[in-house]
């Protein structure tokens, strides 16, 4: 068990990165917050695991404390912020970026969330019940957005979702020929962005592909993988899109940190 946590529990370093954002989040009650490092180990724990909330194992504290903290950083939006910073930093280039999508299945106790699945980001697509996420990331292969839909939505849609007028923006995007469309390209024509997406085979009018550009999409594809090592990734057991979106920033905020740290 000792080894296991060692696991997830954050160096010096990183904990001083997390510590700064979290200070400027006051408690909702007003009172002394309670001991925020323990926390955010707990819920790099359940993330990991996928391990429910309940068997969140004693050292952390009690899961409900640990729960309601994940909760409240969620909806304040402390994920979001800390992505803004990391891809606002310059750190990491971001001329070249990459797009893709990825479904998810959702386990049947994530079914049942207030304001019906579809709202929550749940659908029905030959994976069965399922969620679809939309991912942008830098030539480095670092998660820069993440969105979620219902696992039949169409890459188009997430196109819209993920391409934020807030995030740097490219020279070069990358894409697989799901992205193919008059649209998406007229966008990128506009924003002077040179989209290198192979063409369906029903494209009448054909356009030419750098193959040695594209095979570098294989960046975001690894991306997936990495962000799938945690188990509340890989499967979605959470009722609420906020809780899910938490869980997939929270593990692409560390893929940032591992990175920069080497």
């Amino acid at each position: 068990m000792e080894t296991s946590l060692a696991r997830d529990l954050m160096s010096d370093q990183e904990w001083a990165f997390f510590e700064r954002f979290i200070l400027s989040v006051r408690a909702p009650n007003g009172g002394k917050p309670t001991n925020h490092r323990l926390v955010l180990d707990g819920i790099f724990w359940i993330a990991r695991t996928g391990a429910p909330w309940r068997d969140l194992p004693a050292e952390f504290g009690k899961w409900t404390s640990v729960y309601r903290q994940f909760r409240c950083w969620t909806l304040v939006g402390l994920w979001e912020d800390i992505m803004d910073a990391l891809n606002q930093s310059g750190t990491v280039p971001s001329a070249l970026q990459m797009i893709d999508s990825t479904v998810i299945r959702a386990h049947h106790q994530a079914a049942g969330a207030k304001r019906g699945t579809p709202r929550q980001g749940f659908g029905r697509s030959r994976g069965g019940f399922t969620t679809k996420i939309h991912l942008l990331v830098n030539a480095h292969g670092l998660p820069m957005r993440t969105e979620i839909t219902p696992g039949q939505t169409s890459d188009y849609l997430g196109f819209d979702l993920v391409m934020a007028d807030n995030l740097p923006r490219p020279s070069v995007l990358l894409a697989d020929r799901g992205y193919d469309a008059g649209s998406i390209r007229s966008i990128m024509e506009r924003r002077n962005v040179l989209p290198v997406i192979p063409m369906r085979k029903s494209r009448k009018k054909r356009i030419g592909v750098d193959r040695s550009l594209y095979c570098l999409r294989n960046l975001v594809e690894r991306c997936f993988n990495k962000l799938k090592n945690a188990r509340r990734v890989a499967t979605r057991y959470d009722k609420t899109a906020e809780s899910f979106l938490g869980f997939i920033d929270i593990t692409s905020i560390r893929l940032w940190l591992r990175h920069l740290s080497t």
